[in-house]
């Protein structure tokens, strides 16, 4: 009536609707309600364009994704009519006006819709009321991964859509152009990994208290790039174990260079462990590459153990053989090389020392030296030119202890069985 009509426009709370909302009758509707509230379940189709991955965590176990999220779905209480059958394309401001799908990430963590310059949503409605519901999204979800084989290790992480609200009996969640619903970026790339692979799917998900529901998943598959580990941890750990064979080259009585040497490299070792497992989640399983790491420490140890079992059994031979070639007056005749080893002074030839003075001072074995060669300075000298040139390969054979020899072929054969062992059976 008209009546009704002046107590309107006089009521200064109402505000006019837009050209557009009485185009689509917007007032004359309950959006409160879903499409077809009552009857069977509608149903919503969706199609993801994924724009980027932009991290991947191990630390925190997630990984964050950005994405354009398109719904589909018809309301005819928003059909109109159209003479020339085209759409509408609204911004975000008549979404708070009408009823759209409640999607929502599971396993997410954080998530937010990109609004510079403005927020990223289009809403694109048909004549028929079909309607077009698109967003652009980033999120941050769990991927939960196993790390047994890492860094040699492939992960295989999803990100899953579903309704809120409404279960399988009000709404129907599928992709809309099946398995071609999922397009990515041709230039998505990652640091650390390759994306072996996309795909989508399609599931049910229950919940005890409000029943079943659809579920849609987006997959991915990351395989680990392996050269930047090679560099930082496996090669370092090679080089550590490959130094520590050096020592069963040294003289089996040249002590502070082979103690020192395992030493380093025992060190070395546990600083590369370290360093590896303060980049990676405490978890309560073995890794790859701590199976390796450890078998090389173990490596390093045992060429250190070695050299104590060197060292013990030659201090136990040496006593034998002084005891046998002792001189009544306690004297006994020890060569320049053993002499060397023993003091740590050098000897030009060989000498007699007593075996209790003998570690307590090199000065006096120096005099002695001296005193013997002053008579014949050239012969000396000949001598000595002799002992470097010919006698070298002699002096390292009779100053080496058996089980060093054995250690040179054992310790690198086994190693080397264990990485063709290791590398066959990660790789």
């Amino acid at each position: 009536s008209k009546r009704e009509l002046k107590m309107r426009k006089l009521d200064s709370t109402k505000v006019r609707p837009l050209k557009s909302e009485q185009l689509l009758r917007i007032e004359d509707h309950d959006f409160a309600l879903r499409p077809g509230f009552g009857g069977s379940p509608i149903p919503v189709g969706i199609d993801v364009q994924v724009e980027s991955i932009d991290s991947i965590s191990e630390v925190d176990m997630d990984f964050t994704m950005t994405l354009y999220l398109r719904h589909y779905w018809k309301d005819e209480r928003l059909s109109f009519r159209s003479n020339k059958n085209k759409s509408m394309t609204f911004d975000g401001r008549l979404i708070k006006k009408i009823w759209v799908p409640d999607v929502f990430f599971v396993h997410s963590k954080r998530s937010f819709i990109h609004d510079t310059t403005v927020q990223n949503v289009m809403l694109r409605v048909y004549p028929d009321g079909n309607v077009l519901f698109s967003l652009r999204i980033t999120v941050s979800a769990m991927c939960f991964m196993d790390f047994s084989r890492f860094p040699l290790d492939t992960q295989n992480c999803s990100l899953e859509l579903e309704s809120y609200a409404y279960n399988e009996d009000d709404l129907m969640l599928y992709w809309k152009h099946g398995n071609k619903s999922l397009s990515t970026d041709e230039h998505i790339s990652l640091s650390q990994f390759f994306i072996e692979e996309f795909s989508a799917s399609s599931g049910l998900a229950f919940y005890s208290s409000t029943g079943w529901y659809n579920r849609l998943f987006i997959n991915f598959a990351l395989r680990r790039h392996i050269f930047f580990f090679v560099l930082q941890s496996y090669f370092p750990a090679m080089l550590m174990v490959m130094l520590s064979w050096v020592s069963f080259w040294i003289d089996r009585r040249a002590v502070p260079a082979r103690v020192s040497l395992g030493i380093t490299t025992v060190l070395t070792m546990s600083t590369i462990m370290t360093g590896v497992s303060a980049s990676m989640p405490q978890v309560s399983y073995i890794k790859a590459v701590d199976v390796y790491l450890w078998i090389s420490f173990l490596f390093v140890f045992l060429s250190v153990i070695e050299y104590a079992a060197v060292n013990y059994l030659t201090t136990i031979e040496e006593r034998k053989q002084l005891k046998k070639r002792g001189k009544a007056s306690g004297m006994y005749s020890i060569d320049a090389v053993q002499a060397m080893a023993f003091d740590g002074c050098f000897h030009d030839t060989d000498v007699d020392m007593d075996l209790t003075a003998f570690s307590d001072r090199c000065e006096e074995n120096e005099t002695r030296a001296r005193a013997a060669s002053i008579s014949n300075v050239d012969t000396t000298r000949i001598k000595r030119k002799r002992s470097l040139k010919g006698n070298v390969g002699r002096i390292i054979l009779q100053n080496n202890h058996v089980i060093d020899t054995y250690s040179r072929i054992i310790f690198p054969s086994v190693y080397i069985v264990f990485n063709f062992f290791y590398w066959g059976l990660y790789l």
